[in-house]
């Protein structure tokens, strides 16, 4: 587990230099050479995915279980009360989230973390903000069976579909061949599967490391050089600018309590390990501009806010004005194109259909 940014004296120096000597004309293309080092660009679409060295074909996307799993996405039947559906905490047209600190559940319970989104969260080494699930079909299971989420039971889920037969065909069609389909394994690769086409590409920094000169402003290119020469990268790298790997919050010097809850240790929960204590999943920052409120506890609704305290607590830097600003403005150029999706029209409920519980 990496814990510690990789800080050179260079970068150190260059964040406590006054603004003006940070404004030198940008060397587009050693600055597109160096980020190609760090990031990637989001594909267009994905076709298949868990890649791996023993399968590099993957899993193929297939649009019957692409179409089964966007029904089962917006389908509120999913929960206990009826009212709840992964849409409702992860909201397609809200940039993947819900906008809340934390998501009301069942109950009008209130959740412990703040929704993460699912937008591009295909490419996250792992769910959640302690990484608890390996897969989005891992993930997909959690909120359905949690008592202040969906408040649901895989049983009760799977009679809950089988009592619809449009459901039961699309099962029978998304998995040929399987003598049960309708089960809880496929409710969740299905809808995997549809999360897995939630990807926005073809952002301005997307763009920029494709070759376009023009795709970013001035600033935001600032944004981008200042963001990988004060250390930043250190944890938000890859496809995802995060998303890879866990870091103490807090690793120099530990925000306030309404920052980070001390009822919370995180990533400890998951392992029982002390070194994990108040660690978390470093953030991805795909479409962040989008995403507010931040950080698990969802207290700071300021992006700018929320750069200057992880420049302090995770670098131990104070970022000069001119810095804070170049780097939000980057951050800004991290949104894709945000993902059309038309609600599907959902089965029609039948006499075995379970009845909603009262909330």
């Amino acid at each position: 587990m990496k814990l510690v940014p990789l800080l050179t004296a260079t970068s150190l120096a260059l964040s406590a230099l006054p603004a003006m000597a940070q404004t030198a004309a940008i060397d587009s293309s050693a600055l597109r050479e160096e980020a190609k080092g760090v990031f990637e660009a989001i594909p267009e679409k994905l076709t298949a995915i868990k890649q791996t060295e023993d399968n590099p074909e993957g899993v193929a996307l297939t649009a019957e279980k692409i179409e089964l799993g966007k029904a089962l996405f917006f389908d509120p039947r999913m929960s206990r009360s009826g009212l709840i559906s992964c849409q409702t905490c992860h909201n397609v047209g809200l940039g993947g989230v819900d906008g809340l600190p934390t998501s009301v559940g069942h109950g009008w319970q209130k959740g412990p973390r703040n929704a993460p989104t699912m937008l591009n969260a295909i490419f996250n080494a792992a769910q959640f903000w302690d990484g608890r699930a390996p897969d989005l079909a891992e993930q997909a299971k959690g909120p359905v069976q949690a008592s202040v989420e969906m408040s649901n039971t895989p049983d009760e889920l799977v009679k809950t579909i089988a009592s619809m037969p449009e459901y039961v065909e699309a099962f029978q069609n998304a998995f040929p061949g399987e003598n049960d389909p309708v089960n809880f394994d496929n409710f969740a690769a299905a809808i995997e599967q549809f999360e897995a086409t939630l990807i926005t590409p073809n952002s301005p920094f997307d763009r920029f490391l494709a070759g376009d000169d023009s795709a970013m402003s001035e600033q935001q290119m600032r944004g981008l050089q200042a963001f990988m020469e004060t250390g930043c990268t250190a944890c938000h790298y890859g496809i995802n600018l995060g998303g890879q790997d866990y870091y103490p919050f807090g690793l120099v010097a530990k925000p306030g309590a309404e920052i980070l809850p001390a009822g919370d240790t995180g990533r400890f929960e998951v392992t029982n390990t002390v070194d994990d204590e108040y660690v978390f999943r470093a953030a991805p920052l795909r479409n962040v501009a989008l995403t507010a409120p931040y950080f698990h506890s969802g207290v700071v609704w300021d992006l700018r806010e929320a750069v200057q305290i992880m420049s302090s607590s995770q670098l131990g830097t104070e970022l000069n004005e001119a810095q804070v600003d170049d780097i939000v403005a980057f951050l800004g150029a991290v949104t894709g194109e945000q993902p059309l999706i038309e609600h599907p029209i959902l089965p029609v409920r039948t006499q075995e259909t379970p009845l909603p519980a009262p909330m």
